[in-house]
């Protein structure tokens, strides 16, 4: 390629549609690291996505007798709108393949920017093959999120911006990665221009296809990503984002669920703002490289990347929040079952704020509690403090903050241990949000196995978090595994959970 990246980014016909977005400091958190941060607001964006940036070049760069037929992508996100959108503008037919399960709060946001939507497929996958086919045969031109020349350059006029809008060095910039094109763009143009600067992706750790094929030396496949953080849910990067990367990115960083609900928090506090979960990546990874750098005085920008959130999941969010940002820990507790046991037991923890108490008489002589304790802003160290000060106390003591079932499920049954039951086994599934799951999965176990549990949670999302228990022999324990895989939705067994164990478990 003989121009240069500088070139076509600096060429990229994004403002036409897109904006130049602001680059605001955040003063709370800057307080908190020591250091100066500063947030790139891509929420604020036409589509409140940076991905308008991209699709906006590649169509501005068509050729007319081209564009006329139109274009075409497949997609239930943000990519979905900023097509729609750049192709309005220039006044091009758009088609948008959706899979069926999309909400119908995405395919109205999509239709009302004079989009025509498809609905194809139960999943991605099948909708993507479907948009093919249709370009084949309307001779539209797909349009792709990611891994594309001109997409790279529209989503790397961020950089360009946050190099001008800083006004003087920057010491490294903290991107979302999802396919890649964001990074791609961003690290291509600022490593050329300004190469000491330090271009961080971050990913989730349930979703780290970057971060697993920059440490393999080439593209690998997950068999699964997580869900909650949907904008960067992506198995396999892009073959151009990849190669730009290897050259580009410093490093990728990874977080967990916990870590990102808690950057949600830090951003509305400081902007009053509330990002979607991809978009506070960044903030998230600052953090994580601030705490292991223990880096002071530094500039450091974050890219917010969208604010396309649904308002079911700030329910989630702020459920999981405190933990992530080391505010709050979560304890179950066995204690006697007697007289005055609740008093000694709050008499031991103190005068430290509870911030959730849960109890269940479990026989004569025990109880369980399920128990969050205020931190004070001390971290694991405290954590570790409380724990130690029960046991000391004579107390039996699970710690369970990083605990996945308890914090999803469990926390929202205790009292639910039903004496007797034989043989269960338990599994989390995450379900698709459609018609016809449940029973797509009750036709799976069939009428040969006891469903002795279940438990569903709706968090927002495209997808379900849903835990159940299953009666089963030891001797068919096999014959259910089939079923399970045949059923082909991502599970995890959780029998030996010492959660469920404790709270739940016969």
């Amino acid at each position: 390629m003989s121009e240069s990246w500088v070139e076509r980014v600096a060429k990229a016909r994004v403002y036409d549609v897109a904006s130049q977005t602001a680059l605001d400091a955040l003063p709370r958190l800057s307080a908190r690291t020591g250091n100066e941060v500063l947030l790139k607001r891509e929420d604020m964006q036409p589509v409140f996505s940076f991905k308008l940036r991209g699709a906006c070049n590649k169509i501005a760069n068509l050729p007319e007798d081209v564009a006329r037929h139109g274009v075409i992508c497949a997609s239930a996100g943000n990519h979905a709108q900023g097509v729609a959108l750049a192709a309005r503008r220039r006044g091009i037919p758009a088609v948008i393949v959706m899979p069926v399960t999309t909400p119908q709060i995405k395919v109205d946001a999509v239709k009302n920017l004079g989009a025509e939507v498809v609905l194809y497929g139960d999943v991605y996958d099948a909708a993507s093959e479907h948009a093919v086919q249709i370009a084949a045969q309307r001779r539209m031109v797909s349009v792709h999120p990611f891994d594309d020349p001109d997409v790279i350059a529209g989503q790397g006029t961020i950089g360009m911006e946050i190099l001008r809008q800083a006004h003087g060095e920057v010491d490294a910039i903290f991107v979302p990665v999802g396919g890649g094109g964001l990074i791609a763009g961003v690290a291509a143009y600022v490593k050329a221009v300004c190469p000491r600067t330090r271009v961080i992706g971050v990913e989730p750790e349930d979703a780290a296809a970057m971060h697993d094929s920059l440490r393999a030396g080439h593209r690998v496949t997950l068999d699964h990503v997580g869900i909650f953080a949907d904008g960067v849910a992506v198995r396999r990067v892009g073959e151009q984002t990849f190669a730009l990367a290897q050259r580009f990115v410093d490093e990728v960083l990874l977080v967990d669920t916990d870590q990102i609900c808690a950057a949600i928090q830090d951003i509305f506090e400081d902007t009053r703002m509330v990002p979607e979960p991809s978009g506070a990546l960044a903030i998230a990874g600052l953090k994580n490289y601030v705490a292991r750098e223990s880096c002071k005085g530094q500039r450091l920008v974050a890219i917010n990347s969208g604010a396309n959130l649904n308002f079911d999941r700030l329910r989630y969010v702020a459920e999981r929040a405190d933990v992530g940002a080391g505010r709050e820990a979560l304890f179950a507790v066995e204690i006697p079952e007697q007289r005055g046991s609740f008093l000694s037991f709050c008499r031991t923890l103190g005068l430290r704020n509870i911030t959730e108490f849960n109890y269940r008489e479990q026989g004569r002589e025990r109880a369980n509690v399920f128990v969050g304790v205020n931190l004070g802003g001390q971290g694991a160290a405290e954590r570790e403090r409380i724990a130690e000060q029960l046991r000391h106390a004579g107390y039996r003591v699970l710690d369970l903050t990083d605990n996945e079932l308890a914090k999803t499920h469990v926390r929202h049954m205790v009292g639910g241990r039903s004496p007797g039951l034989d043989d269960e086994l338990l599994f989390r599934f995450e379900f698709p949000e459609r018609p016809g799951a449940l029973l797509r999965f009750l036709e799976a176990v069939g009428t040969r196995w006891n469903i002795s549990l279940f438990h569903y949670r709706n968090h927002g999302s495209d997808c379900g978090r849903v835990l159940v228990g299953i009666q089963v022999s030891p001797d068919e324990r096999g014959e259910l595994q089939r079923h399970l895989i045949d059923l082909n939705y991502p599970y995890f067994d959780e029998s030996t959970n010492p959660a469920y164990r404790m709270f739940l478990g016969g």
